[in-house]
């Protein structure tokens, strides 16, 4: 399928073949009749990537701030890399369209194959041919209702939402500043509800537009007729609300809407205008300023937006799924007309050009829809005009099947990547990209885009979201699982059951169910191949380390402080009901380093949180081992940003070793002579090239798994005992099964 996209770093627009999306649960696979430009928020995003390294600096601060935190955590290489992927890569565009439902999801049944919808999302309603879209970013158009009209849905809930914000009663006068898509939206709704309007635009065919749809009047900001309008509708007291539709870098807006607001009244941004507020103006009228946030309550809110979880009508009127419903209804109808606001309608193969004609210039206009060819679309006009306590570490059982399939020792080992997220293209793909012997022969994701990009970037021999397909080629010797944590287990059984060797990122699983379940794949397919993404047993600086420290003979007290910080508000980690907690994610690191170093695996697991709550508050957790040393994982969010992430010390035997976040190592003995590293200021090595190359290895050569099995089961059943230690408030045995 096609899609619209552009790169970031150099601003290239194009129209990229891309794989069709999976139809995943609790949404729809929905085929795209018309997608409506977003003329204000999509040229932004446009203009923006075409400037320079700086520019771009200058445009978004609050990136810089993140990228700068980065480096005082990860080190300016892994920044770099992280940034300049980010960068250097496809990015979607468009956010509002209205497509016909090719394909239901398990969850869905409020719509069916065939019924018309529109769709909201700037990851969900894309400029491409077919989109998935999740349950509560979707509604069904009405009977009668256009597509081309029912594409405005997602920019009508964002106006909507906006004159809710203002509470407008009967009778009241409101001024819209800024009359582009939003503000003739707002116009029209606003004169639906029986507010007089009055426009500020310095187009003025944009002002003339306006008073053709509802305005009272409407004029340049430089004038004195807007005043005099304001003045003549209010009895010269102002308007009731000002509604902030415009943007750029002008102060004017704002200082119009304190000039003409009345005493108490209302100033509601919607667009993305320069908002330095006059002190004395806002202060002496005890304006009241409310910003609107897009397209209602649930935006940004991951359980809302994509696991569906509804909010009670009782408790919020209305959603963001409310609006997008009743925005389709006063379409439907005429009590808001949007024909007007349709200054060109362009096929969909043609969108990288008439995004540089709005760009350039050349193409003056309020909305832009993008026509998608083919039956679907003409069907869809049809359509519309129609209708605690203890944890067993399993045991590991190896079938009577061939663990290591037989190769050619000089052919390439063949991979594919289910899953093309952040960590596979900043962490993995780079060293596997470089290495010979190595052939990177598929990349499977959902979005369509994510595959492409990887393809594009690392040289993948194919992109789809067919993983059956991908599963069934007896060429492709390793299969990586780099997914969310909650498909981890069952892509792995189904890697392993396909005869793959299986390198999946942590966790291995979420439950002692899933665990069972990847171990009994194990056991009846009889392959064993299998690697969890523990590196840090593999970073240079750390295995320096040990071996200088020595051999062990007593026991040993080891603390690893992981200041991990606080999560970014819409962090898929928050989701706890489905994606396991951020320890269940990520303590497995840590615990498997401390086991590693320790050269045993737990016997029990003590745990304690400061809030009693796992996903909330720091966690400590003491780790036990068969010869009496101990372990304790200090597991906190609440430290401060520029403190390193990991610091770990061994004490046994009269040494102490000391790790400083993967740039410097010490070992200290009992004649006071000790082994300092050299500091690596640039880079932090934490083992992730060494890990690849030994389990490449493994799959070429037919040996040994870089980890024994055992060893990840039980890293994993210790991760798991965590959450049984927190509920229960006491230690956890961690009992073999026989």
């Amino acid at each position: 399928m096609k899609q619209v996209v552009q790169n970031y770093k150099s601003g290239e627009l194009a129209v990229l073949d891309v794989p069709v999306p999976g139809c995943k649960p609790g949404g729809v696979l929905v085929r795209s009749a018309y997608s409506l430009i977003s003329t204000g928020t999509e040229l932004m995003k446009v203009s923006e990537a075409g400037m320079s390294m700086l520019g771009k600096a200058r445009s978004r601060p609050d990136q810089v701030a993140k990228v700068m935190q980065s480096v005082a955590t990860n080190g300016v290489p892994a920044t770099y890399r992280k940034v300049m992927g980010k960068l250097d890569s496809y990015t979607p565009l468009g956010y509002s369209l209205c497509g016909v439902v090719e394909q239901v999801g398990t969850g869905v049944d409020d719509v069916a194959v065939g019924d018309l919808v529109a769709c909201a999302g700037n990851e969900h309603a894309l400029h491409a041919e077919l989109n998935w879209v999740p349950k509560n970013l979707y509604a069904r158009v009405p009977d009668g209702l256009a597509p081309r009209h029912a594409a405005f849905g997602t920019v009508g809930s964002i106006a909507l939402q906006g004159v809710r914000r203002g509470e407008p009663q009967l009778g009241d006068v409101a001024l819209v500043i800024g009359l582009g898509l939003i503000g003739q939206l707002v116009v029209q709704l606003l004169a639906a509800a029986g507010v007089r309007v009055v426009g500020v635009d310095p187009d003025p065919t944009r002002c003339a537009l306006a008073e053709r749809l509802g305005a009272a009047a409407c004029g340049d900001p430089a004038s004195t007729a807007v005043e005099a309008a304001v003045a003549e509708l209010t009895g010269g007291h102002g308007v009731d609300q000002v509604y902030l539709a415009a943007g750029g870098d002008s102060n004017q807006p704002v200082e119009l809407a304190a000039r003409l607001c009345r005493d108490r009244g209302r100033v509601v941004d919607i667009g993305k205008t320069r908002l330095d507020l006059p002190w004395n103006a806002y202060y002496e009228k005890e304006l009241d300023v409310r910003f609107s946030r897009s397209y209602g309550p649930g935006r940004y809110d991951p359980e809302y937006e994509l696991e569906g979880r509804d909010y009670p009508i009782g408790y919020v009127r209305w959603t963001e799924r409310r609006n997008l419903a009743c925005v389709l209804d006063l379409l439907a109808r005429g009590r808001v007309d949007v024909e007007p606001l349709v200054s060109h309608v362009a096929d969909f193969d043609d969108a990288a050009e008439t995004y540089r004609s709005l760009k350039d210039g050349g193409l003056k206009a309020v909305a832009v829809l993008f026509r998608y060819p083919g039956p679907a679309a003409e069907g869809a006009a049809e359509e519309g005009a129609a209708e605690a306590p203890a944890v067993t570490v399993p045991a590991v059982r190896r079938g009577g099947g061939a663990t290591a399939p037989a190769r050619s020792a000089k052919a390439p080992v063949r991979l594919a990547f289910v899953g093309a997220g952040n960590y596979a293209t900043s962490m993995l793909l780079p060293h596997l990209a470089q290495r010979d012997g190595v052939e990177l022969s598929a990349v499977v994701t959902t979005t369509s885009l994510s595959a492409a990009n990887a393809r594009r970037k690392f040289g993948f021999a194919e992109a789809t979201t067919d993983l059956d397909a991908v599963l069934g080629d007896t060429s492709i010797d390793a299969v990586f699982v780099v997914t969310r944590h909650s498909s981890h287990a069952e892509l792995t059984q189904k890697a392993l059951r396909a005869g793959k060797a299986v390198f999946v990122e942590k966790p291995l699983a979420l439950t002692e169910d899933e665990l069972a379940g990847v171990l009994t794949a194990v056991e009846e397919s009889g392959n064993d191949r299998l690697q969890v993404g523990f590196n840090r047993r593999f970073a240079p600086l750390l295995r320096e380390a040990r071996n200088r420290f020595g051999v062990r003979t007593g026991p040993a007290s080891l603390r690893y402080l992981v200041n991990a910080g606080r999560l970014q508000h819409g962090s898929w980690y928050l989701h706890q009901g489905t994606e396991g907690s951020r320890f269940a994610g990520e303590g497995g690191h840590f615990i498997d380093t401390a086991s590693w170093l320790l050269d045993a695996d737990p016997v029990s697991v003590y745990a304690a949180a400061t809030s009693g709550n796992e996903g909330s508050g720091d966690i400590q957790v003491v780790l036990h081992y068969p010869d009496g040393s101990t372990a304790t994982i200090s597991y906190v969010t609440t430290g401060a940003p520029g403190f390193p992430k990991e610091t770990l010390d061994l004490v046994a035997d009269g040494k102490v070793l000391r790790l400083d976040d993967f740039v410097r190592a010490t070992v200290y003995d009992g004649r006071r002579k000790r082994w300092v590293s050299s500091r690596l200021p640039k880079a932090r090595d934490k083992g992730q090239s060494a890990e690849l190359a030994a389990f490449v290895k493994a799959v070429r050569t037919g040996g040994p798994m870089p980890v024994p099995l055992e060893s990840l089961v039980a890293t994993t059943s210790a991760t798991l005992a965590v959450r049984a230690g927190l509920a229960g408030g006491a230690p956890v045995t961690l009992a073999r099964a026989r």
